[in-house]
């Protein structure tokens, strides 16, 4: 009997390094293993290199082709010797912040919309390049590539020799590429950091970006977000809400987006068509804080959640306990506001908590529907996607059906199926994860009220900035 194909996907996420083996023609996974990362907001990448290399992605054996993915944004800045200057500046770190917002004034949003198909933020790593020649000139001088995990990881994994390469998904999230695809933008490069830095050649979603000394296919890699998608294989007009350390909503299209208020980017997906997204700081940590501050577990809060009224008695819970990226919020702190001795009740807490987390997922895809795209229905994935309250208020309050598949590493398994097509040359057809169905509520009528207080409460803190 002849041995099956198996190709390997590795997943360097924000909290940890997952490494999945996949049967090619089954799509069946073999065996899968992760160790932890570091916290923080700047890590240096090399703490990255020691976790794949303990999880065995370094030195692959066993199989027949690899890709990884990888957290997006964040920057990898290398000087000539190819060493990195200094730790890489994750997406959630916020010191860009004032360098996005001159951006934006200084080339206009409108512009940052048509032609890069996304307004800066300080996740971006334009931002972060007019943030080290703003404030670290000597650094910045020295300063030859700049790279985003994945590109980083697959380059060592060919022994960093050589042209490093990317994909269209990660090219399109560093702020100095063309929407259209037609190429990186040397002159906003320019624009923003004084000269463009070296940055990594393109691949097409089934290119190779090599071959490892052992004879292992390496395919090209793509952005989580986009290995996520992929992975699920999501269908045209449902919206994938990942809701892990962060939250995103995107939708595999192929149409353009372009969205001047800077909430939907216009991203590319890892097989060749678009990937529009929404993407917050504040996701499952927002059930996490929740449950560790009335000391339950996230099922504890969970039960608690669904015992109380739907509306939470005119609790209303802002999430933005990291600051906050959509809207463009970076200094602001959460908010618990509308108690009195009838809400003050743990049900309710727990219920408001839910409700914050939901709003912003429904606001998400209000963003995607109000660019022209047609959302038909919600998948959710990722840690936070276990919350059974969470299901039900996403529905009532999107008015759309919410789907779950069972919990998978949906980026690695995007990663391995990208493998397998830089092995074979065509995408694999695996069966479709089942999702779990759950239909809005007959009557909600609470959920109305839930949002315009969502919406008052936020304009009066925070004003006419998370419009």
């Amino acid at each position: 009997m002849a041995r099956p194909l198996l190709v390997a996907g590795v997943d360097s996420s924000t909290q940890s390094c997952k490494y999945i083996t996949v049967d090619v023609g089954t799509g069946e996974v073999i065996r899968s293993t992760a160790l932890p990362h570091p916290d923080g907001t700047a890590v240096d990448p090399r703490h990255w290199w020691d976790a794949f290399t303990g999880v065995g992605a370094a030195s692959p054996r066993g199989i027949n082709a690899v890709s990884v993915t990888a957290q997006q944004h964040s920057t990898i800045l290398l000087g000539k010797d190819n060493e990195p200057l200094c730790d890489a500046i994750l997406w959630n770190d916020h010191r860009a912040t004032q360098c996005a917002l001159d951006l934006r004034h200084e080339y206009g949003q409108d512009r940052w919309a048509r032609e890069i198909g996304m307004v800066p933020t300080a996740a971006h790593p334009v931002s972060k390049l007019r943030w080290l020649a703003r404030t670290l000139p000597e650094t910045a001088a020295r300063l030859r590539k700049v790279m985003v995990p994945h590109d980083w990881l697959t380059w060592h994994l060919l022994g960093a020799k050589g042209e490093p390469t990317t994909d269209r998904s990660d090219a399109s999230g560093t702020g100095y590429w063309s929407s259209t695809g037609a190429g990186y933008r040397e002159d906003i490069m320019e624009f923003a950091f004084g000269r463009a830095p070296e940055v990594p050649r393109v691949l097409g979603p089934g290119e190779r970006a090599g071959v490892t000394r052992s004879g292992v296919v390496v395919g090209a890699g793509s952005g989580d977000n986009a290995a996520a998608v992929f992975g699920l294989g999501a269908e045209p007009g449902e919206a994938v809400v990942s809701i892990g350390t962060s939250m995103t909503v995107s939708m595999s299209d192929t149409m353009h987006v372009v969205d001047p208020a800077g909430h939907v980017a216009d991203m590319a997906d890892a097989a060749g068509a678009q990937l529009p997204i929404v993407a917050t700081l504040n996701g499952a940590r927002t059930l996490n804080s929740t449950a560790r501050m009335l000391r339950l577990s996230l099922d504890e809060l969970d039960v608690l959640a669904a015992a109380g009224p739907p509306d939470a008695q005119g609790l209303c819970f802002l999430p933005y306990l990291d600051g906050e990226r959509t809207p463009l919020l970076p200094e602001s702190q959460g908010a618990l506001v509308g108690l009195t001795r009838q809400s003050m009740t743990p049900e309710n807490l727990a219920r408001a908590a839910v409700l914050g987390l939901a709003c912003a997922i429904t606001d998400a895809i209000d963003d995607l529907a109000r660019t022209g795209l047609t959302v038909q229905r919600v998948t959710l994935i990722g840690g936070g996607s276990r919350s059974t309250s969470l299901r039900q208020a996403v529905a009532d309050l999107t008015g759309r059906q919410v789907g779950w598949p069972e919990p998978r590493e949906y980026a690695a398994l995007g990663a391995a199926r990208q493998a397998a097509w830089a092995l074979t040359g065509e995408a694999p057809r695996w069966p479709h994860p089942h999702r779990t169905i759950l239909d809005p509520s007959e009557t909600a009528d609470w959920t109305v009220g839930v949002r315009e207080r969502q919406r008052r409460t936020g304009t009066a803190l925070y004003g006419s900035e998370l419009v």
